[in-house]
């Protein structure tokens, strides 16, 4: 095989703009694999990247795609952690919406016992991102609480999944009671209808603080998540789906002691990759084999729908993870 089928973006626009098209088949690098992409996770970065506004890091393909699981066809020199054949999922830079891909062997990990490749296609970007900023920037403890922005997301689903796992309370804030409901049942503890309800008040009415809190949302949210944040609370931002500029009253900042961050992912380097993998494999990857976690997948589409895909996840009524299958 020499040539694949990939998505193209043929130019900055809508969904409309994603296109099937015949590329070569990337060749694995010193230390890569070759993987026969089997499915690949749709996430809001590809969106932003198919807008025009989030390019890929120098050197990483075109093609959007941050997230494949599927099998190990070829090495490159010096690969040691894998071998052809072995099914595996994988964070990537770039190049996941195709048949084939190729990723650093430090930045795969082995398919979890009792997943599909399905399931595995929508791990790598949600459980990579809520670990890095969860738990390594939010450094969430046992017995403290959680707010999840944006709870039925990819993002919030695995949030609220690993929250639990690991002791904490989780509280979520969705846009509809299907979304609240879906949250509750995945173990979170409280779920807020933000088109309903002001979390800050549901919160202060609940007498809750919480010590950590992950927003994708931004805009008007900066300001109440100061406000309603315990002391010495962490607010991690990932995304500013309401804008990056905003106004805010900064002095719970010094009243209580809180650290404002944040992160991305993608333009980090391999080796910032791999002790994130790591830590996944040793202390996440357990978990799915003993049956305490599950990715949350809402739909599936064939590769060459990567548009429809684009449409649903824009839509905002998807529950979970939505999934490329190619092949």
């Amino acid at each position: 095989m020499t040539d694949m089928t990939a998505i193209a973006i043929t130019a900055p626009g809508g969904p409309e703009v994603l296109k099937p098209v015949r590329l070569p088949v990337p060749e694995p690098k010193t230390g890569e694999l070759l993987v026969r992409v089997r499915a690949a996770g749709v996430n809001r970065p590809d969106v932003l990247q198919r807008q025009g506004a989030y390019p890929p890091p120098p050197g990483a393909p075109d093609t959007p795609g941050l997230e494949i699981a599927g099998e190990v066809v070829a090495l490159g020199a010096g690969v040691q952690r894998f071998e052809a054949g072995d099914k595996v999922c994988a964070l990537v830079p770039g190049g996941g919406y195709a048949e084939y891909a190729v990723v650093h062997e430090e930045n795969a990990l082995p398919v979890p016992p009792g997943l599909s490749l399905v399931e595995a296609g929508a791990l790598p970007e949600t459980f990579f991102t809520v670990w890095t900023n969860v738990f390594d920037r939010g450094q969430l403890k046992p017995g403290e609480t959680l707010l999840v922005h944006g709870g039925s997301s990819g993002i919030g689903t695995t949030a609220i999944m690993l929250g639990k796992a690991f002791g904490s309370s989780v509280v979520v804030t969705a846009g509809s009671m299907e979304k609240c409901l879906a949250c509750r049942n995945l173990g979170a503890d409280l779920a807020i209808n933000y088109r309903d309800q002001d979390f800050v008040a549901v919160l202060s009415d609940h007498g809750i603080k919480p010590n950590v809190i992950l927003d994708m949302v931004g805009g008007d949210y900066v300001a109440k998540n100061l406000r309603i944040a315990a002391m010495n609370g962490r607010i991690v931002m990932i995304a500013f789906q309401r804008g990056s500029r905003f106004e805010a009253d900064w002095m719970p900042v010094m009243l209580k002691r809180l650290t404002f961050t944040g992160s991305t992912l993608r333009a980090r380097s391999i080796a910032e990759k791999a002790v994130i993998a790591r830590a996944l494999e040793a202390q996440v990857w357990p978990l799915f084999g003993a049956g305490q976690i599950r990715p949350i997948i809402h739909r599936t589409f064939p590769l060459a729908e990567a548009a429809a895909a684009h449409a649903l996840m824009e839509a905002g009524d998807h529950i979970g993870k939505i999934v490329l299958l190619a092949g």
